[in-house]
């Protein structure tokens, strides 16, 4: 069964939060990677300004439960708005079972990224539903597919 877990995006100090959330909850990082880390989409650079941002940082917080988050990537058009910087991630335990999800929750909503092959090995995709919940699917294939 898949499993639920809370994504934010922070304006330019995720770094400072989870490192904040990591001596609260203790535990080490499952991962931790910065813009400048992400392969750039053809005719793109990432900015000086940007590159030491957080791309993706997760810390499990139990055997089931993890926080995620990441900065805002300003140029690529993400802007940290506070109230709905909050996304509901949902690991699926299969590739079906995350095109099944996507597309059902997604109905009627806006999508902001098609599933898709990512570049870490991941299976993912965003969307906004239509109730206006930012939602991230997610299929990592390490886990067999």
């Amino acid at each position: 069964m898949a499993t639920v877990n809370t994504y934010i995006t922070y304006n330019g100090n995720c770094e400072e939060a989870f490192n904040f959330y990591k001596s609260v909850f203790g535990g080490e990082f499952s991962y931790f990677g910065r813009f400048k880390d992400m392969p750039m989409q053809e005719g793109k650079t990432c900015p000086p300004g940007e590159a030491e941002k957080i791309m993706h940082v997760s810390l499990p917080i139990s055997k089931e439960t993890a926080i995620s988050g990441s900065d805002s990537f300003e140029s690529f058009g993400a802007k940290t708005v506070y109230g709905n910087n909050f996304s509901l991630a949902i690991n699926a335990e299969s590739k079906e079972e995350a095109d099944k999800l996507f597309n059902a929750l997604s109905a009627g909503g806006k999508v902001g990224m098609p599933m898709e092959d990512a570049f870490w090995g991941g299976y993912f995709g965003t969307f906004t539903d239509k109730f206006g919940v930012n939602w991230m699917i997610d299929f990592e294939k390490n886990q067999g597919e």
